[in-house]
């Protein structure tokens, strides 16, 4: 993935999953297209319990606690409305 939507939540009474899901609906609203994939930070990655089957959750330093960095595979073309 080489673009994406960077996400911020600094809400500490959500969980992850809540927070990759509330990401990806909007995600789908503004680009019209669901995502595959969403890095986090590696110690953000701990807390999370349970994996969705829709989205790709990798580990990548880069990304800040607190934030989501979502998108989709390098060469997909977002279907036609």
């Amino acid at each position: 993935m080489s673009t994406g939507m960077l996400w911020y939540d600094s809400n500490p009474k959500i969980d992850l999953l809540s927070q990759i899901a509330q990401a990806a609906a909007y995600y789908q609203y503004k680009y019209g297209q669901y995502p595959e994939l969403c890095y986090v930070n590696p110690d953000t990655l701990t807390a999370l319990s349970a994996r969705p089957s829709d989205i790709t959750i990798l580990p990548d330093r880069q990304v800040q606690p607190g934030h989501l960095w979502l998108g989709v595979r390098d060469g997909m073309v977002p279907l036609a409305a």
